[in-house]
Formats: structure tokens, sequence, C-alpha cells
């Protein structure tokens, strides 16, 4: 079976035992589940199999009276803040006969242990059952892409001024948090593996992916699956620190990218957005967010036509997209015999607008095509939205950066930054807001490599540090993202020291991002500096790792670092020193999984779904991480005060 299908039907597969158990059930399942079911098949097949009511798992979740049991769904294992929802709910004594469906505990524990834990929180006579979920849960987001949405705010730490070497790094060094996500991600992946049958050679690409192989590779429950699996695949995991201009940047002609860059997130989720649906109504409302009709959304699982749209959005430019959304419309209308007038030539988000229009007062028609209509209603609120217009303003301004990186030092590329920092009184709609210099900063940085230090620099960064601090103290209300990245709420809580004192740790990231691929020798930049005939130009990390990969000559890879998983391994490396051996090559499998450690850009994949095809024919590539970023959700992964922090609520 082709591993993007396999990868879909596990996905489902990872709901069977809330399935079973669904039946006059309250289901209750924190955040990260919740985000999986949407994309794998959505809260309707639990509402099919007979569940009462399916809601946001907290301790105040209410459970209807009804119910003869309840189901609680965790992503991971039950500790922190979902074991303390549970309790919450458990304790309240309403409930006696409950089910978990959970992760495996990796350090013990185990199903007896924990059915005996929920019987004591339900008290005398409650009954528990506790089922230790086989595969993952999966949010399959596209044919090439799936995420694990429990570890949405893993990140590759930055080095820090003394800048650790490659080899430096172990499970043991890394912050206690850390080392709990990367035990959950290795369980994860082998489960994952487990399902689809693989034997994996593991490869690394930055320090912390190091640290993942290594755990991978010498996992017991790895160790004893590939002795006996008979898919073989290469994994590469590689550090999205280690380039962020891929996140932040702007590049290429992308629907998909600009719809879940510019739409408003649902809310809970990290990747899906909302699509305003009142234009299918009667509602004559331009309030933006008029809550009386619900959302529409991207993930349509069980629509064959308005899946193919989707994987058109991830995978066309922009224009055969839009095209491929009116073919789409036309061809449902069509079906429906609607009255349709046909035109040829540009699409516009009018024309767009005009052809849904035709669907608004025929229910039947509305219920056979509301997944493909949510989708080019997304594309229509895209196409007018504001923030469109100002993405090519970011691209055509990144590659004017790119030009000066290459002519100028670090500083006079900050100065030219520094009159464009306008407070909020002074901007117009096209100028650019706090946020999105934090957007171009981190780009600049990732760029540009390591910096000549000194006074010149430090001078240029101390003003544009001021401009930043003025513009943030400014701002009548912080936005959502400021709020986070300074901790403050409101306006009358944000002083100046406290906008200081965040602006200062951005640009001390910022100097670490700077420093991050100092110890690679073949993937030490990303600028091309460009020639006289040549415009400078960015050469995306994961592109040249996959260059690397598809190599026909097939050299020795130098930054891309087998990971050995045993005995055999340690002696082929050892042997080949000194005698010709075949030492392991990511490009010697079928299967290519390449796992971005800390997120992925939807123009990453399409990248190597795209070189992949073109270099190695006979190769399935598959991108697995854990989010999939836009410029902002980058700013607020790297910058956010709160990211990552221990869940100690119990």
């Amino acid at each position: 079976m082709a591993a993007p299908e396999a990868l879909r039907q596990l996905s489902r597969r990872a709901w069977e035992p809330a399935l079973a158990r669904a039946r006059r059930a309250a289901v209750l399942m924190d955040a990260p589940s919740a985000e999986a079911l949407h994309w794998a098949g959505g809260a309707g097949e639990l509402l099919a199999a007979g569940a009462l009511a399916v809601s946001a798992l907290s301790a105040e979740a209410a459970v209807p009276a009804g119910a003869a049991r309840v189901v609680f769904v965790v992503s991971g294992t039950l500790r922190g803040g979902a074991a303390a929802a549970v309790r919450g709910v458990l304790e309240r004594g309403a409930v006696r006969h409950c089910a978990l469906v959970c992760g495996d505990e990796a350090d013990g524990g185990g199903a007896a242990d924990l059915e005996e834990t929920l019987r004591r929180w339900m008290g005398e006579g409650g009954r528990a059952e506790v089922v230790l979920r086989g595969p993952p849960l999966l949010a399959p987001i596209s044919a090439e892409l799936c995420l694990l949405p429990a570890l949405a705010a893993l990140l590759p730490p930055l080095p820090g001024p003394g800048g650790t070497g490659p080899a430096e790094v172990g499970l043991g060094a890394l912050p206690a948090e850390l080392r709990a996500a990367v035990r959950v991600l290795v369980g994860e992946l082998d489960s994952l593996f487990t399902a689809l049958g693989l034997r994996e050679e593991s490869f690394a690409v930055g320090a912390l992916s190091r640290v993942v192989a290594a755990e991978l590779a010498s996992y017991a429950s790895a160790r004893n699956r590939r002795r006996t699996a008979t898919n073989k695949a290469s994994v590469i995991f590689v550090d999205r620190t280690l380039d962020l201009a891929g996140a932040v940047g702007h590049h290429g002609d992308n629907l998909a990218e600009k719809i879940l860059s510019v739409l408003p997130k649902l809310p809970g989720h990290k990747t899906d957005v909302m699509v305003n649906m009142v234009e299918l109504t009667a509602l004559q409302t331009t309030d933006e967010t008029c809550g009386i009709i619900a959302p529409g959304c991207l993930a349509q699982p069980n629509e064959p036509a308005a899946k193919a749209l989707w994987e058109s959005f991830m995978n066309l430019k922009q224009k055969e997209a839009v095209m491929e959304a009116r073919r789409h419309l036309v061809e449902a209308a069509s079906r429906e015999n609607l009255p349709i007038k046909m035109s040829m030539g540009r699409v516009t988000p009018e024309q767009l607008s005009s052809y849904i229009q035709l669907f608004r007062n025929n229910l039947k028609a509305l219920e056979n095509h509301c997944g493909l209509l949510q989708l080019v209603l997304a594309t229509v609120q895209t196409l007018k939205h504001p923030q469109t217009s100002k993405w090519d303003n970011f691209l055509a301004f990144e590659r004017l950066l790119l030009q000066t990186i290459g002519e100028s030092e670090m500083p006079s590329v900050l100065n030219q930054l520094l009159p464009m920092i306008k407070s909020y009184n002074e901007r117009t709609k096209d100028d650019y807001a706090c946020e999105d210099f934090l957007i171009l900063l981190v780009y600049i940085y990732s760029v540009v490599g390591e910096i000549k230090c000194g006074k010149e620099l430090d001078t240029a960064e101390e003003e544009v540090k001021r401009a930043l601090v003025k513009a943030i103290c400014d701002e009548p209300e912080p936005s959502p993202l400021l709020q986070k990245i300074t901790g403050c709420d409101s306006s009358l809580n944000l002083t100046s020291q406290k906008a200081t004192d965040a602006v200062d740790g951005i640009f001390r990231s910022l100097r670490d991002i700077a420093r991050v691929r100092m110890h690679m020798k073949q993937f030490h930049s990303i600028h091309n500096p460009g020639s006289n005939t040549h415009q400078a130009s960015y050469k995306p990390l994961l592109k040249q790792v996959v260059e690397e990969v598809c190599n026909p000559d097939r050299p020795d890879p130098v930054d891309i670092e087998h990971i050995s998983s045993g005995l055999t391994d340690l002696l082929k490396t050892g042997f080949s020193m000194f005698m010709k051996v075949n030492r392991p090559h990511p490009g010697d499998h079928p299967l290519l999984i390449i796992f971005m450690v800390g997120g992925v850009s939807i123009s990453e994949v399409k990248m190597v779904k795209d070189l992949v095809a073109t270099r190695k024919p006979g190769t399935q590539a598959i991108v697995l991480s854990s989010v999939l970023l836009t410029p902002h959700s980058t700013v607020e992964l790297l910058f956010a005060s709160d990211r990552l922090q221990p869940d100690t609520r119990i």
C-alpha cells in the first residue's frame, strides 16, 4: 500500500477504541486529540457511533444526564493538565463508569495502575477501563503531510552565546520539559513505524534531531521492531531552527499558505482556520465577528471533491489553484442544475462569489457540496483580505534584503529597516505593524548566518530596539501575539520596562539564530549572494538536504549524520574508514520520511514532493512534523513567554 494511503488509514484506526465505546457516552477530549480527529474524520464519526455529546476536556465539562459512561480521549499520557481535568470531572461524583483512551506510559505505570487511579477519583462503586492506544493521533493534512498535534510546542533550543558544539548535546543535557517532549515523540514515532511495519535507518541534521534519532535508535521496542519489520525506509530528522527563513519567509505563490496565514484560527486549533459562512445565509451583516453562524473550515476528510481541491491548493500555483476552485464550483452547480453562466479568462473573487450565491437557496445543493463551498469561500475571503496584498510587499522586501545582505554588513541592513518602524498613529494600512518587523528580523538573522560583532552592530541594534519598544508601547491595545511576547494582556499593564525586557530577549534570540549553523560544513549557508548575472537568492536548507539525498553520485553526506542503531551499524561505520564498506545512505530506500523537528511550512512540503519526484522518481516522500507554520505562528513559537512550560497542574 502507498505510504500516504497507509497514513490516512492509520489516522482513522487510532480512533477505533473511542468509537467502539462511544454508544450512549459523553466523549471528552483534549485539544490535540480534537485537532487530530478534525483532520482524520471529524466529530460526526463519534456521533454516528452513538455518542450523546463530544466536547472539550476540562474539569468543568458537563456530562449529559442520560450518558451511560464518559469516554476520555487524551493525546499523550495521563498527567499534568489532562490528569487534573479528568480528576475534576470524576470527583464531582456524577460519573460511575468511565473509559480512558490514552498513549502508552513509556516509563512503566500501565493500564492496571491507571484504572486503579480512576476508580479512586470516582469513589466507591465506580467502574473504569483504560485502553492504551496503538497508532498515535495523526492529523493527515494532505497526501504528503501528517502532523502530531500533541507536540505542537516542540522547538529545538537555540545554541546560546557559547554555542554548544553538535556532539555536546545529549538527552540528559536538555531542560526537563524538552526531555519529556522528546520521549513522547520517540514513543509516538515508534508506534507509527510499528503500525506501518517499517525498518528505518535514522539520519539527523542538527543537535536536537541527533538526540531524537539516537533515542529512537536505542529505544527497546524500536530495536525489537527493526529485527522483524520488512518495509525499509530512511528517516531524516531536521532541526527547524537551522533555517527559520523557510518558516517566516513569504516564498512562492501558494494559495493554501496564504489562506492559513491570513484567516483567523479555529478556536483551540493550531492549523485550521475559520471561514465566514454568512454569504451562504440570508443574514445581512457586515460584522466580521458575527457569531450566529458557525464558521466553516479547510479540513473536509469526508468529501472527495473538497479533499481534491485542498490538494490543489497545497500543490499548485495560486492562479492555477483559483482556476481549479472555479472548475469544481461549475461542475457542482451543473450537477445540481443551477443556472450557471460560464465565463472564461481570469478568475476574480467577485466571480466566485456570484457562483456561490447560486447555492444559497437550494438546501439540497448546499448539503451535497458544503465542504467544497467552504474551501471556495476561504479562497474568496483570502483574495480580498488586506493581509494578502501585504504578502507581495513582504516578498518584494525580502528579495531586496537578500540583495542588501550580499552587498553590505549587518548594521546597514538594520539601518535600512529603521525608518520603516512606525508608531500606531503614523502607520497607514500598507505600513508594517510591530509583529511584521519581528518576522522580518527573524528572516534577516536566519539568512545572514554568522555576524561580525562589534560596536557598529551594537549601535544599529540599539536603535532598532528603541524604535520597536516605542512602537509596542504606543499600540492602543497590544495584538494577541504582542500579548504573548510581552506577557501583558492590556496596554494598561504594558510598561516601557516590560516592552524593553521583551525586545532585549528577542534580540538575544536573534543573535543565537544567526549562530545556529556555525558547526555545519556543507549546509553552513542558506544565502546565495548572487553575481553580475544572477540575483541574490535564498537557498532553503531543506532543499539542500533533499538534493544531497537525491544526488545520483551518492557522496558520503557531510552534515546528514547517520545514527547507528546497534553493533552491526557501528562495525560498518568503523570498517568503512579503512575498507570499502557501503555506509548507510539516506537515498538507499524506497520510502523517504523527513521529520521537521519544530514545524514545517506548506512551501517546504511542496518543495520536497517536487524535488523527489523529479530527482528520484521511484522514491515515495512523506513529511512529518509537529505543527504547520505560518510567519506569525513561527514568531509566536520562538518568542512567546509561555512556550513549552512544564505541565505540572496536579
